[in-house]
């Protein structure tokens, strides 16, 4: 249970900066861009890692936990892109979801290659 707790409050703080109207730090624009692209997978990777270990904690076959980590980690992607598109000063973006997508790979890779089979990690 307490796996899905985590998820939940990383789902939670996600979608907490996602409603912040305007994240421009200021710096240059070129860096302003990377470091929010940065943010994207940084965030996305964590969600991976998270969904992974509830799904493997639930005694769920490690590659059905896997699959389920990754499209509902890629899912909720979409939806904060689509959520965004309503947030004052953001925009929603295909290619967000797409970049945020590629950190819940790497999240759920990084479980995956980092741990074995019943590792609590």
């Amino acid at each position: 249970m307490w796996a899905w707790v985590y998820v939940g409050g990383w789902i939670t703080v996600i979608f907490s900066l996602s409603s912040i109207p305007d994240l421009r730090s200021g710096l240059l624009p070129l860096w302003d861009l990377i470091l929010r692209k940065i943010a994207h997978v940084a965030e996305f990777v964590v969600l991976g890692w998270l969904m992974f270990r509830a799904f493997e904690v639930g005694s769920i076959p490690r590659m059905r936990a896997v699959v389920l980590a990754a499209v509902l980690s890629a899912f909720f992607a979409g939806t904060d892109e689509w959520h965004q598109s309503f947030v004052t000063g953001r925009n929603g973006s295909p290619l967000d979801a797409l970049i945020d997508s590629l950190g819940v790979i790497v999240g759920v890779a990084a479980r995956l290659r980092l741990t074995g089979p019943g590792s609590k990690l």
